[in-house]
């Protein structure tokens, strides 16, 4: 029997309709056999950070449940931008869509397609924020640090603002 792992995604837009392309990349992974969304956290809007100039993104995370190991995740999550029209054209750019792997189980991976936990995850609150509201007390591996005291500590300046409740997304995959 394949047990089913826990993993956590943030979701990012910040170009085109940007509630609708969240909504659409997390029906998009529902309809992937082997992932369940579990929980999603409300919306935030947030100032971009880094690159450059652009419009602000809605922000929010996911909790999943996937029998898909990390690497195999992180490729349905890159096919799901994709779909979404997703281009790569420069680093920290604006975007359709943008679905990071935060956290998956206990694991620790540093490869060419994933590093694990995610390596801007301590230090940004408009990951943080929504995290804690559905994970307040994971802990990060490797850190030894659950969220609600890495919010606590979050240095960041990032202008985050409540935008929607979690209701947001009907989930119909669990």
């Amino acid at each position: 029997m394949i047990t089913e792992k826990h993993a956590y995604i943030g979701l990012g837009s910040n170009l085109g309709t940007r509630l609708s392309n969240l909504r659409q990349s997390l029906t998009l992974l529902s309809q992937v056999p082997a992932i369940k969304i579990k929980e999603v956290s409300p919306v935030y809007e947030t100032e971009p950070v880094g690159g450059p100039a652009q419009g602000y993104y809605l922000n929010a995370c996911a909790s999943l449940l996937t029998t898909l190991p990390p690497e195999t995740l992180m490729r349905a999550m890159l096919d799901v931008e994709n779909r979404i029209g997703r281009i790569r054209i420069e680093r920290w750019g604006p975007r359709t869509i943008d679905l990071d792997l935060l956290v998956y189980e206990d694991e620790v991976i540093n490869t060419p397609l994933l590093n694990l936990p995610h390596p801007r995850l301590c230090e940004r609150c408009f990951v943080l924020i929504p995290l804690a509201d559905i994970a307040p007390n994971l802990t990060i591996p490797g850190l030894s640090i659950n969220i609600r005291k890495l919010l606590s500590e979050c240095l960041s300046d990032e202008d985050v603002r409540y935008y929607l409740p979690a209701n947001w997304f009907i989930n119909n995959s669990v």
